[in-house]
């Protein structure tokens, strides 16, 4: 037998024992964090509760927040666009809170690394692999057997956000986590034009043509009876609460909880980082057309 194939499943288990202790101690420092959220009491800023398992950012301490603020009728989440979900908004919900959940990715060969955790035994987690469009979200969510009041619903697939909430009416959530696009800037609700087939590294070369910005998130949660109580530190998520239930809450206008973005993805037409930050990320895409959704009409970005 060759020394590597014979090396290969002890190097393996190693690797995995390792995983699993580092996931362990976060946890546990998670849990640590999650009580002093608790303790903040209500009507603060999102972004004192903020801290990080396995969100990309310091979403799992608002996370944690919002839950020990608002009512939870059902302790069930809703996630897609989640990768593998190593890094994802509702992990910390399933692992530290028990909580019940659906995950969606288009990639097959996440879902399927997933179904290979010890958590997709341990804990009650469904996972689908779809690539997600407003005809079929719902399909999508009542077909796995989730329906009516749920805890949280999560967004994140840089792409049709904004479209894809406006459909979904099979679940009512209580907390609602969209990710806007900072790029967009705060004084107009645009959003990309819906394309069923749309994808983020397709639409154009610097990658940052996505989404809608956070006017046109919170335009839409007030007609979908929410209020809109914050964004994360770093510029990239919004939350949303439904009205009757966040009595206890900071509720912001788009102005008051926009938070510009300053991580730095822009990439040239190789596919290569190319750092542009600030105002210069705007003008890569200004000639890129956007809807108007609270005028229901498209516009060049850079008139916008």
């Amino acid at each position: 037998m060759h020394l590597s194939k014979f090396l290969r499943r002890p190097v393996q288990m190693i690797v995995g024992a390792a995983a699993t202790r580092s996931q362990t101690s976060n946890l546990l420092l998670g849990k640590l964090l999650s009580n002093q959220v608790r303790a903040l009491g209500p009507r603060r800023d999102l972004r004192d509760a903020e801290f990080g398992v396995f969100s990309q950012f310091g979403d799992d301490g608002i996370i944690q927040y919002l839950i020990h603020n608002v009512p939870i009728a059902n302790d069930t989440f809703i996630e897609f666009g989640v990768e593998d979900y190593t890094e994802a908004n509702t992990r910390f919900l399933l692992l530290n809170d028990n909580w019940r959940g659906l995950i969606m990715d288009a990639s097959e060969e996440n879902m399927a690394r997933v179904r290979r955790e010890d958590l997709y035994w341990r804990h009650d987690l469904t996972s689908i692999c779809e690539f997600i469009s407003r005809e079929n979200i719902n399909p999508l969510i009542s077909g796995a057997g989730f329906s009516g009041p749920i805890g949280l619903l999560s967004i994140d697939i840089d792409g049709n956000d904004y479209w894809i909430w406006e459909a979904i009416n099979v679940v009512d959530a209580a907390i609602v986590v969209v990710e806007y696009n900072s790029v967009f800037g705060v004084n107009r609700a645009l959003s990309i034009p819906y394309d069923p087939a749309f994808l983020r590294s397709n639409a154009h070369c610097s990658n940052l043509y996505f989404g809608c910005s956070l006017r046109a998130l919170c335009l839409l949660a007030e007609k979908k009876g929410y209020v809109f109580v914050g964004s994360n530190s770093n510029g990239n998520n919004a939350y949303f609460v439904k009205r009757e239930f966040a009595g206890g809450l900071l509720v912001k206008t788009p102005e008051e909880g926009y938070v510009e973005s300053r991580f730095r993805e822009s990439r040239d037409a190789s596919g290569q980082l190319t750092f542009v930050g600030g105002e210069n990320r705007r003008d890569l895409i200004e000639d890129m057309k956007v809807m108007d959704v609270e005028h229901n009409k498209l516009v060049r970005l850079g008139d916008a």
